[in-house]
C-alpha cells in the first residue's frame, strides 16, 4: 500500500512523473514518496507533487560547500534550492537524512539542526551502514546516534518524543527544546532492538526482491512478473519473500556488500 521511489537518484529518470501518476492510479496504493539527493529536486518537486508524490526524503550529509562536495562529489546549493522548492509544492512531509561519518561531517550536525529548524523539517541522523563496500564502515569513521546526541546536548535539551510518527520509518523523534529542532535518530548499528518493527522490502534495479537491507537474500519478481499467468503467482512470490525476512540484520557480523546500494534501492 506504501511505496517509495529510491535509487541510485530516481530524478533522473525523465519519465520518474509518469511513474508517479500511474503508482498513485492503482487501486490499493495509499502512499508514494521519493528519497533523492536533491541536486535535480528543484524544477521536479512541483511536477511529483502534482503527480501524486506525498512525501520527499532529501539526503543533506553537510551544509558546508566542501565537506558536501567531499561527501557526495556534488553542489550543496542545488540540494538547498530543491528543498526549498519541495516546501513550497507542499508535499505531506519533506524530511532531511544525513549519515554520521566521524572525522567528515560531525561538525555539520548542529548547523543541519539550526537548517531544519528555521525550515520547520525534521532532521534524521542515520548511522553509518556497511552497504557501499568493504572498507567504507571503520571504527575510525563510524560515530553512533548516542554520539550524535551527546553532542547536541551540548546545545540543547532533548525531549523524546515517543508518540511522533512521520512517515513510515524507525527513526525515534526528539524535540529540541530552544531550537524547536525535530530530529530522528536511526541506529542500524547500535539499537539491537531496531528490526523488531521493520515491514519493508526491497525491489532491486533489476527485479529482485529483497526482504531484508542487511541480508542477501532475494526473490526473482522480474521473471515471475513477465511469466506468471496471473496476479495469483506474484502475490504468492511477495508471501513468500514476506516470510523469509530474517528477524534482524546482518550488519553487525562480517557483512559483505554483494552490490552496490544504488543497485539495491536505499
Amino acid at each position: 500500500r506504501k511505496f517509495r521511489l529510491t535509487g541510485g537518484e530516481p530524478l533522473v529518470r525523465a519519465d520518474l512523473t509518469d511513474i508517479v501518476r500511474g503508482m498513485t492510479a492503482l487501486p490499493g496504493v495509499e502512499h508514494v514518496g521519493i528519497s533523492t539527493n536533491g541536486t535535480k529536486l528543484a524544477a521536479l518537486a512541483q511536477p511529483l507533487r502534482d503527480a501524486g508524490a506525498g512525501t520527499v526524503n532529501v539526503s543533506l550529509d553537510a551544509l558546508d560547500p566542501v565537506v558536501y562536495r567531499r561527501v557526495t562529489g556534488g553542489d550543496v546549493k542545488q540540494v538547498i534550492a530543491g528543498i526549498r522548492a519541495a516546501v513550497a509544492a507542499k508535499f505531506e512531509c519533506v524530511k532531511l537524512n544525513a549519515v554520521l561519518m566521524r572525522g567528515v561531517n560531525e561538525g555539520e550536525i548542529w548547523p543541519l539542526v539550526l537548517f531544519a529548524a528555521e525550515h520547520g523539517l525534521p532532521l534524521r541522523l542515520i548511522e553509518l551502514m556497511p552497504i557501499t563496500s568493504t572498507d567504507v564502515l571503520t571504527e575510525k569513521n563510524f560515530m553512533s546516534v548516542e554520539d550524535a546526541m551527546a553532542l547536541l546536548r551540548q546545545k540543547d535539551e532533548l525531549i523524546p518524543q515517543p508518540d511522533w510518527r512521520l512517515g513510515f520509518g524507525p527513526a525515534k523523534y526528539y524535540l529540541l527544546k530552544h531550537t524547536g529542532a525535530r530530529v530522528g535518530f536511526i541506529g542500524a548499528m547500535t539499537n539491537l532492538h531496531f528490526c523488531e518493527t521493520c515491514n519493508k522490502m526491497r525491489l532491486t534495479a533489476d527485479g529482485k526482491v529483497r526482504p531484508c537491507l542487511g541480508d542477501h537474500g532475494e526473490i526473482d519478481l522480474r521473471d515471475t512478473l513477465r511469466h506468471a499467468p496471473d496476479d495469483a503467482a506474484v502475490r504468492s512470490l511477495l508471501q513468500t519473500a514476506l516470510q523469509r525476512k530474517p528477524l534482524e540484520h546482518s550488519f553487525r557480523g562480517s557483512y559483505q556488500p554483494c552490490r552496490p546500494m544504488t543497485a539495491i534501492g536505499g
